[in-house]
């Protein structure tokens, strides 16, 4: 603990960009580590890439394929043993279920149990700090970057609460695609004692004109929610806020939930085009909702919320238009039928994991063409609340 504790300070004593100069040091002195990368996963989530100073010259590796993808993805501990006897630890580097990337620590021998929990727990530590040194440096947020983030993107990105939660009662985990040239689709949650809020949005448009939108949107909607109103007066607030700026030539589509933790009870506010699937005992169909209009369509629009309840073990996937709208080659839509078949066939993937999945089918189903919309996933299994 005193050796858990002693790396702690130091973290916290760091200047925010030296915090993996900090880690290298102390991992030599306490577990005689030869060498200590920090690799962050990128914005696709298709490569984890190591942090540097620019120009980045150190090598990405990738998620599906690599050992230090395989701690990523399992968000466990793996061990990587080289002929010459030292072995490379990877552990993930995750903060409260959000998966940021992992640490790779080579290490003179096969680690014990003990040191394996440490250094995960290490990372773990470095995972919080990384978090928040992310608001004074860009050194972790360009670490993440394969290519260039379009401005549109480098807005919706910012604009994320995370990729991925977790508490006793949910685990959520969400992406957009393309994820360096995004435009108008977003997902946000935020959560209190006893409620989850869950958005997906989509802005009509395309680049910083539908990011532009999408973002007042969505913090109109925060600002209202951060006022303690209910669910459809936080509705109507944001579709005037979106009205007063655009007089109905633009508008937002967004489907609003509130999940109450103790009793699994949901109010839903469909405005749009996002669509929800509920996987339960093995079976995925489709949520159906009354139709309302997408925010700032017409002036002083009157929202009504609708009730709905998810039982533990369920399974909630959200998709904006980009995906159930999608069309392949001899021109059909991807459609309910198609998801219903993907978000089965990732039943079994955790819930971060399901969103890439999903995203994956449907590159399949348009096959080479272009894509012409963006796309959000997002997935949420549902535990309850333990008596």
């Amino acid at each position: 603990m005193n050796t858990l504790l002693s790396i702690e300070r130091a973290l916290r004593a760091a200047a925010p960009h030296r915090l993996l100069d900090v880690l290298r040091d102390a991992l030599a002195d306490h577990y005689a580590a030869l060498a200590t990368d920090l690799l962050m996963a990128d914005y696709g989530l298709t490569v984890l890439q190591p942090v540097t100073l620019l120009p980045h010259t150190a090598k990405a590796v990738p998620v599906h394929s690599s050992a230090a993808g395989r701690a990523f993805g399992s968000q466990q501990p793996h061990a990587e043993q080289h002929g010459d006897g030292t072995c490379t630890l990877h552990v993930p580097v995750s903060v409260r279920g959000d998966r940021i990337g992992v640490l790779s620590v080579v290490l003179p021998e096969a680690p014990g149990p003990r040191t394996v929990e440490e250094v995960a727990e290490i990372a773990e530590i470095a995972a919080h700090h990384v978090a928040v040194a992310e608001r004074d440096t860009d050194l972790y947020l360009q670490a993440r970057r394969r290519s260039r983030l379009t401005l549109a993107a480098e807005m919706q990105w910012q604009l994320l609460p995370g990729r991925s939660c977790a508490r006793p009662e949910y685990t959520v985990g969400a992406q957009l695609e393309p994820a360096y040239h995004v435009r108008g689709d977003n997902f946000d949650w935020s959560a209190d004692a006893d409620h989850l809020t869950v958005a997906v949005t989509n802005g009509m448009g395309d680049g910083i004109a539908a990011s532009l939108l999408t973002s007042l949107a969505v913090n109109a909607l925060r600002n209202a929610r951060r006022a303690g109103i209910p669910l459809a007066d936080q509705v109507a607030l944001a579709d005037q806020a979106v009205w007063a700026q655009y007089r109905g030539e633009r508008y937002v589509s967004v489907l609003l939930m509130r999940f109450e933790l103790a009793t699994g009870r949901v109010e839903v506010v469909d405005a749009g085009s996002p669509r929800a699937f509920l996987v339960r005992d093995g079976e995925a169909a489709p949520l159906s909702f009354d139709a309302q209009l997408p925010l700032g369509m017409l002036e002083e629009t009157l929202y009504a919320v609708q009730e709905t309840r998810v039982e533990p073990g369920d399974r909630l996937v959200v998709v904006s238009d980009g995906v159930h709208a999608a069309a392949s080659a001899q021109g059909e839509q991807y459609g309910e039928r198609a998801l219903a078949r993907a978000v089965l066939a990732t039943r079994l993937l955790p819930p971060a994991d399901v969103p890439r999945a999903v995203l994956r089918e449907l590159a399949g189903h348009r096959g080479t063409l272009p894509v012409e919309d963006d796309a959000v996933v997002l997935c949420l299994d549902w535990r309850g609340r333990q008596s």
